[in-house]
């Protein structure tokens, strides 16, 4: 009589969802990098070429102040900030910064942690910034870019993770290597030239001035009516509206 073989069990252990609100202040500028409208018609559907250098010439090829506010984020409607800026461009961060971290996958952190809602309230005044930057073809063509620039931010994220996979403690060290090595926004850390993005975590009270003085009526403000964020940007801009006067344009 043969013998019936027991049965076992798959066991499944169960996981947690831990959560954490963390505030965080930006120690270097922000350079927001939202896809601009015309950009994103463009892709949509390509324009015609250009025939002849008198239809080249009958168009403007740069815009600053339309440039400077394409820039942005933008919340429709009220809300405490004008800016946003996605929840993803964070959760990245994370994951960059796990590249740097022994022990730890950059896949692993995808999975295991993400970043609450879509969008994250930007604190802080935009200012209007130009500065020259290389194209992507292959004679790397010099262009002027025009972005804003937040030189002082905070920003309020929560961070959802799987336990006990992740500990808070794990979190914390991870944001903290995220705001040195990776950054976020145009020219951030992580791309490796620039600097900018770069943020530490606080407290709310390290931050107060910021959120009171950065909200979305500053915001709106400063978006109408730009602040340049450096001598450079104020020089080209003032050139520009000269020229662009003097063309009739």
């Amino acid at each position: 009589m043969s013998k019936m073989k027991k049965e076992t069990g798959i066991v499944i252990e169960s996981l947690v969802v831990g959560k954490a609100q963390i505030w965080i202040r930006g120690l270097s500028p922000f350079v927001c990098n939202a896809m601009s409208a015309k950009t994103k018609r463009t892709l949509v559907l390509p324009p015609g070429r250009k025939m002849n250098a008198t239809e080249k010439a009958s168009n403007l090829k740069h815009d600053p102040i339309v440039e400077y506010r394409n820039s942005t984020y933008r919340r429709k409607g009220s809300g405490d900030t004008r800016i946003l800026f996605p929840a993803t461009g964070f959760k990245g961060a994370m994951c960059n910064a796990a590249l740097d971290t022994p022990g730890v996958a950059k896949t692993q952190i995808g999975r295991l942690v993400w970043v609450l809602g879509d969008m994250v309230d930007m604190y802080g005044v935009p200012e209007l910034w130009m500065n020259v930057v290389r194209m992507a073809d292959q004679a790397r063509t010099p262009d002027v870019r025009t972005r804003a620039i937040l030189p002082e931010w905070a920003a309020c994220i929560t961070i959802q993770f799987v336990t006990p996979i992740l500990t808070d403690s794990d979190i914390a060290k991870l944001m903290g290597r995220a705001g040195l090595l990776s950054g976020v926004g145009d020219f951030r850390q992580g791309k490796g030239k620039g600097s900018y993005g770069q943020f530490e975590m606080c407290d709310k009270s390290a931050v107060e001035k910021i959120i009171k003085n950065g909200g979305r009526v500053q915001q709106d403000a400063a978006l109408k009516d730009p602040e340049f964020y450096d001598v450079e940007t104020e020089e080209l801009f003032s050139w520009y509206n000269t020229e662009r006067t003097k063309r009739g344009r």
